[in-house]
């Protein structure tokens, strides 16, 4: 075997091996831990990973050879639910925050999603692209290797949904990382709508999936199922449709109050549901029995002031494979920092380091449905690694806000040094 990539000198190589399952309940913490490890890779694969030295099998002669001396190495971050491509920014919103009031109020009040839509409406399919671009350009250098982005800021403008999943395209096309797309045109209630909202969920039935599904856009179809935005039953109708069109589903479910998104995904047989803060014990079980991903936002509770995060620990508890993103976007949670989001599920949603890991990695895989190709460090996946310059994995959650990554490994080639 001819490598083309070594990493060798590794203090701790976090190689979740095993089953390309989601890992639930005590297996989430079971994240296969090599000390002084070494990685061959041939082109864009693994060829080796162990302890020590190489098999004389392999041939160096023409490897780029990385000494990570001593640092923690781990599979490339997977960043699973992000709003990666839209315009403008909500800073203004911040002091209405601060005078508390809530998400859906400044929904109410024109803001919120309302105000990114008329941005991203107005601009260009250059703007949104170069705009987005940075963003991955910021993700790469926190260890990430792979980005879900949804559509979601037409609110009612189907060209503007076409525009952003264009975008996503031309960005998985040319950036380093990779970008999987998803379409939710049914992230809110457009104005004109707001007292006959069936007629819009129709909309998107008849004639808003059939075209994303013709063009090829989107791998997965969202709903925003929610008090005051899409009902279950609503919910239910546009992903029963993209179910019968060949989308993978997802759900935003019960991010305010428990409306039953939890307990929807599980009955439609989605692959995640996403948010979850008020998902009743019934959606955590249900969820449990049906293999959902409970793809958790810490970062968004903590930015909207919530007081009581995701049941993480219930979740895992009950059997849930636990995934954790950014949920990055221009108004809940503006940022692309995953690391800082680590450290908020260990101090929010009380997991270990060792739980966190396998959350951003093969778990966020599995929300993916990409378990087979990323996610761990495996003979015969793709080399997607992250290297950080940290002494031992706790380090990363306990000294925060800063980041550690020394450099970012994408198909084998280097896409981020320090």
């Amino acid at each position: 075997m001819q490598a083309t990539l070594v990493i060798k000198n590794i203090g701790t190589l976090v190689t979740l091996k095993g089953d390309n399952q989601a890992r639930k309940g005590k297996l989430q913490e079971d994240i296969g831990i090599i000390k002084n490890g070494i990685i061959a890779v041939e082109d864009d694969k693994i060829i080796f990973v162990g302890e020590g030295q190489l098999p004389e099998d392999i041939n160096i002669s023409r490897a780029d050879i990385i000494d990570a001396k001593g640092m923690v190495v781990t599979p490339g971050l997977i960043d699973c639910h992000t709003h990666l491509v839209h315009a403008g920014s909500r800073e203004n919103e911040l002091a209405m925050k601060l005078e508390g009031k809530s998400y859906l109020e400044i929904l109410e009040s024109g803001g919120g999603i309302h105000s990114t839509a008329a941005a991203t409406q107005g601009a260009t399919f250059e703007e949104l692209y170069q705009k987005a671009y940075k963003s991955l350009d910021i993700m790469k250098s926190f260890g990430i290797t792979t980005v879900e982005g949804k559509s979601g800021y037409g609110i009612g403008s189907f060209e503007t949904e076409i525009k952003q999943m264009e975008v996503a395209r031309k960005l998985n096309s040319d950036h380093p990382l990779t970008v999987i797309s998803t379409f939710m045109g049914a992230h809110a209630v457009p104005k004109e709508f707001k007292n006959n909202s069936d007629k819009f969920v129709d909309i998107i039935i008849d004639e808003m999936l059939p075209k994303v599904k013709e063009k090829d856009l989107a791998v997965f179809c969202d709903v925003f199922c929610e008090e005051g935005v899409f009902s279950v039953e609503q919910s239910r109708r546009i992903l029963l449709k993209a179910k019968e069109l060949g989308f993978i589903l997802k759900i935003h479910a019960d991010e305010i109050v428990s409306l039953g998104g939890a307990e929807l995904a599980a009955q439609v047989g989605a692959i995640s549901a996403e948010h979850l803060v008020g998902a009743s014990y019934q959606g955590i079980k249900d969820m449990a029995d049906n293999n959902v991903v409970a793809v958790l936002l810490p970062g968004t509770s903590f930015n909207l002031g919530k007081k009581e995060p995701a049941k993480a620990r219930k979740m895992i508890d009950e059997g849930v494979a636990v995934a954790i993103s950014t949920d990055y976007n221009p108004g809940s949670c503006p940022t692309e920092n995953l690391q800082f989001i680590m450290t908020l599920a260990s101090l929010q949603l009380k997991l270990k380091p060792t739980e966190v890991i396998t959350a951003v990695t093969i778990n966020a895989a599995a929300a993916l449905g990409i378990q087979d190709e990323v996610g761990s460090i495996m003979v015969g996946k793709k080399a997607d690694f992250a290297i950080f310059d940290i002494p031992n994995l706790d380090f990363m959650i306990y000294h925060f806000g800063i980041n550690h990554t020394f450099m970012t490994i994408k198909d084998g080639k280097v896409v981020y040094k320090r």
